[in-house]
């Protein structure tokens, strides 16, 4: 394919304020002001790309900051004390050297989670936790995403990234086992992020960051805070905006994004938070290649994405409000509602002889969906046998409603049509699904070295169709169904010295198919697929963390037994079935350190070891799937290391190595991604000269220019599992602060 197929976007002159914003960051390119990492004798401070780590070191700088705690087990403490595997990322070390554009920029530093980045922004990331999500072709499954405590998972389970601004991150947290069967549907796992909070005196900020591709990102941020105690405001403004010709023909992309988080106390006991965040992206869709193709030439679209011009849009404006309150020294009460809307069109490469079907939904997908819930807990700090106890009651509610439109993707006689367009009706209903979630979880310390955590969530989940496109041939699909689940959890926790922490934990968890997932019949009869139930997994985990030398070594060692998993039936004339394949296992182990080397120079290891098999044997279109097959899109080893020398001031530079291994990319077992080894370089030089903070770095990633598919669409249609990744690529940027 062409150059000119690869550019067919927008230039970063297009559109809205990009002109102005340009100028600015031409003249002032700055970023937000570096700050000191809250740390503490029990936790240092982490390096680029690495986990937060608790440490044993004396050093004074670093003594006398606080304590990093971590909320993602609802109860807040340090990350050392959690018996569950939890993992903290400050959102400045993500930041540097960083497009700051894509989470897999970071994440691999963790070890249990798998964030691949498709090349395709028409198709979100692709992120596994543990083997849960693995089966996604599109979005996030299996997963709770959170930003500043609102959903970005719906209550069916299917989960997006495209809202979440890098540039105003100042952590992120992630558990991963049976801690987080706590959040209800679809966690297998749990990624949660915390948008920074303006502090101190005002600063404003711009970067400019470019790269390969014709990748181009430029942004402007403005925070600071207004008194303190009562009426005290902060406030965080940051707006970006991205645009990339692509790697590949026909997947140019631009996104633009903007947060805003304001903070008022409105007296000593409370604090009111308001976040509005808005996105919208439009990207073309290069898709998958087939193995043949990808040798061939990993740069080229598949021929029928050029064809019929596959592309999507998206557009969501969401906003949340957040209340918590100090009752007295042992009660505090917190409140959260939010609501949003997300509008997408999307695009796809299916003939017209395939759309001629009466029940087919066309090829074209037109969804805009109003969502909302509100959040509602009570925490107390009580005694139980003269030891101290922690009690956490709440209740959570989340809806959404589709209005779910399909067109053909076409115009004139099937036989001669114009592609690529939008066409005449095919789909017309209204989708409503709700969750209902009761909460009770507690934490006992009832020794000095003991603790005892448990907790309980009821989920209820419900799903209505109600279709309004009823033609002869396409007869009513209407339907509901509800499902509902006990989540039990339970964690031991024994420290026999300051410097061990022995854990072990057991829960289940459960997980609904998507509405997507509930919309086609195996047997093509009219209304939901009600035969798909839900899956359900028991897990149990066994851990240690252990101060060693200035960083923190953790290791777990996991077991996830699965009933009813959900896999793909069919996948044939662009509609997708799923259907159950009985019990699957994933057995696996972590192992990550990140500390402290000598003074600025940090290291990071993450390891990560999981075998994912079916233990039932099921029936498919193509053949009968034998137990003992590997879960495809789970590699069996992944690692990650990293060398950081970061002093605050003067040079700065980094080395990065990843592993993954073959990656099996259907149930049959007979395609797989072949393993691969990338490394990555990263310098940069910081100046302070009096109110001004500037950063200038460069970085080359793939630098042995390996040739890999950066990612995989399980079980496609027609061989095409295969998303090429850049060769060696480079990104380089100007980023300054300024504070008043």
């Amino acid at each position: 394919m062409t150059s000119a197929i690869r550019s067919r976007h927008l230039s970063p002159l297009g559109h809205g304020l990009a002109p102005v914003w340009l100028a600015i960051s031409a003249t002032a390119l700055l970023a937000s002001p570096a700050r000191a990492e809250p740390s503490s004798p029990n936790a240092i401070t982490a390096p680029a790309n690495a986990t937060v780590a608790a440490s044993a070191t004396t050093d004074p700088e670093v003594a006398s900051l606080k304590p990093i705690v971590v909320t993602s087990t609802q109860i807040e403490r340090p990350v050392f004390d959690i018996p569950a595997s939890v993992d903290l990322l400050q959102g400045e070390l993500m930041r540097r050297n960083q497009m700051q554009v894509n989470l897999s920029e970071s994440l691999a530093a963790i070890p249990g989670i798998l964030v691949q980045n498709r090349e395709n922004y028409a198709q979100d990331l692709r992120i596994s936790l543990r083997g849960f999500g693995s089966r996604s072709t599109f979005g996030v499954r299996g997963i709770r995403l959170y930003v500043d405590g609102i959903p970005a998972t719906m209550p069916d389970g299917q989960g997006q990234t495209s809202n979440i601004d890098i540039a105003s991150i100042d952590r992120i947290e992630v558990l991963r086992g049976p801690f987080s069967a706590l959040y209800g549907n679809s966690s297998g796992g749990v990624i949660q992020i915390f948008t920074q909070e303006g502090e101190g005196p005002p600063s404003i900020g711009s970067s400019l960051a470019t790269g390969s591709n014709g990748q181009v990102r430029y942004g402007l941020q403005a925070s600071g805070s207004r008194g303190a105690g009562l009426g005290d405001l902060d406030y965080l403004i940051s707006t970006s905006r991205y645009v990339t010709e692509g790697y590949r023909d026909h997947s140019g992309a631009r996104k633009n994004l903007a947060n805003i988080k304001l903070g008022l106390a409105p007296d000593d006991d409370s604090k009111l938070t308001l976040i509005l965040n808005s996105v919208d992206v439009k990207a073309d869709d290069p898709q998958g290649l087939t193995r043949d193709e990808f040798m061939e030439d990993p740069r080229q679209a598949a021929p029928n994405a050029v064809t019929y011009n596959t592309r999507k849009t998206v557009s969501q404006t969401q906003g949340g409000l957040t209340y918590e309150r100090t009752l007295n020294v042992d009660n505090t009460l917190r409140l959260m509602a939010y609501y949003g809307q997300r509008t997408t069109r999307q695009y796809l490469a299916i003939p017209p002889a395939s759309q001629q079907a009466p029940s087919h939904a066309g090829g074209v997908i037109d969804l805009q969906r109003d969502y909302g819930g509100f959040d509602a807990r009570w925490e107390s700090k009580l005694s139980l046998a003269g030891q101290p106890l922690t009690l956490i009651g709440g209740i959570a509610y989340d809806t959404v409603t589709e209005d779910r439109r399909g067109y053909n993707n076409y115009a004139g006689p099937a036989t001669n049509p114009v592609l690529g367009v939008k066409g005449d009706l095919r789909r017309k209903e209204t989708n409503t699904i709700w969750n209902l979630d009761p909460y009770l979880q507690a934490s006992w310390q009832f020794a000095p070295q003991w603790t005892l955590d448990a907790g309980l969530r009821y989920s209820s989940v419900h799903f209505d169709a109600d279709d309004h496109y009823i033609t002869a041939g396409n007869p009513d699909d209407s339907g509901a169904a509800t499902y509902r689940k006990a989540l039990p959890m339970a964690a031991l926790g024994y420290q026999p010295n300051d410097n061990v922490h022995l854990y072990a934990t057991i829960g289940r968890g459960f997980e609904t198919p998507a509405f997507s997932e509930l919309s086609y019949r195996n047997d093509n009869l009219p209304g939901l697929n009600l035969d798909l139930q839900p899956s359900v997994n028991t897990s149990v985990e066994i851990g240690a963390k252990i101060k060693l030398g200035r960083g923190l070594l953790t290791a777990a060692l996991f077991q996830t037994r699965t009933d009813d998993e959900i896999v793909t039936a069919s996948s044939l004339g662009g509609r997708t079935t799923y259907r159950n394949a009985g019990r699957t296992r994933r057995d696996g182990f972590e192992l990550g350190w990140s500390g402290e080397l000598a003074r600025h120079l940090r290291g990071t290891l993450a390891y990560t070891w999981l075998n994912a098999r079916y233990r039932d044997g099921f029936n498919t279109p193509d053949g009968v799937i034998p137990s003992g097959n590997q879960i495809p899109g789970v590699a069996r080893q992944s690692a990650f290391a990293s060398l950081d020398w970061a002093p605050p001031s003067g040079w700065q530079a980094g080395v990065e190595g990843r592993y993954l291994g073959k990656m099996y990319v259907n149930d049959s077992n007979d395609e797989a991604t072949p393993s691969y080894f990338t490394a990555a370089l990263h310098a940069g030089y910081v100046w302070s000269l009096e109110n001004w903070r500037l950063n200038a770095f460069a970085r080359v990633d793939n630098v042995l220019d390996k040739r890999y598919a950066g990612s995989a669409i399980i079980n496609a249609g027609f061989g095409r599992y295969y998303e090429p990744a850049p060769g060696r690529n480079w990104t380089a940027g100007l980023n300054a602060s300024f504070q008043f």
